[in-house]
């Protein structure tokens, strides 16, 4: 299996080029916002209490996105591989993403980490919440917030996966087919 962690700050274009990956390479996708976004519309008891915390710019915690996770890989045994979007953003997570993968006999191959500067990924989204309507994207302070509790929070999960000689920086900056071609090559040379 080919288990991709996509990584990058909010805006970086993780879900641009996990929509590419998962074409070329024929994986599934579990992105974990998008999980979480259709819980918000439906309203259900996760998604409320997920909204509250979003809402601030902080993180959902990791109990509800653990188990989400383990129902989505206990729910898709026979694919090619799986690109994680969104997912491991706490040690503990990728400590629990790791069990889970070798409970299906199973490893993250690698961790491709999107490198944008924090002028082009406030750019970025801001040009998201026009075209697709994302509130969480068109607040100057949730999106302070949120690339901050990236540095502090989420960021340092690449060690993880560098200890594992697993983690693969990708400049993330420019036009996304070039982008798209060096996460490609990074994938290739596995």
């Amino acid at each position: 299996m080919l288990n991709i962690i996509l990584f990058g700050p909010p805006g970086s274009g993780k879900g641009t080029q996990s929509a590419k990956l998962i074409d070329k390479y024929n994986l599934i996708h579990l992105s974990t916002g998008d999980v979480l976004r259709y819980e918000i519309k439906n309203q259900t008891q996760m998604g409320i209490d997920a909204k509250r915390i979003i809402d601030k710019g902080n993180l959902v915690p990791d109990s509800i996105m653990i188990g989400m996770v383990r129902h989505f890989i206990d729910s898709n045994k026979n694919v090619n591989g799986i690109i994680f979007d969104g997912f491991p953003r706490t040690n503990p997570q990728a400590v629990a993403l790791d069990d889970l993968l070798k409970d299906e006999g199973t490893i993250i191959s690698c961790m491709l980490a999107l490198d944008v500067d924090e002028q082009e990924l406030k750019k970025r989204l801001y040009n998201r919440a026009k075209e697709q309507n994302r509130p969480d994207d068109q607040d100057e302070k949730i999106i302070a917030n949120r690339i901050k509790v990236y540095k502090n929070d989420t960021e340092p999960v690449k060690e993880h996966y560098v200890a594992q000689n697993k983690y693969y920086g990708i400049d993330g900056m420019g036009e996304i087919d070039d982008i798209f071609e060096r996460l490609c090559d990074t994938i290739n040379k596995l």
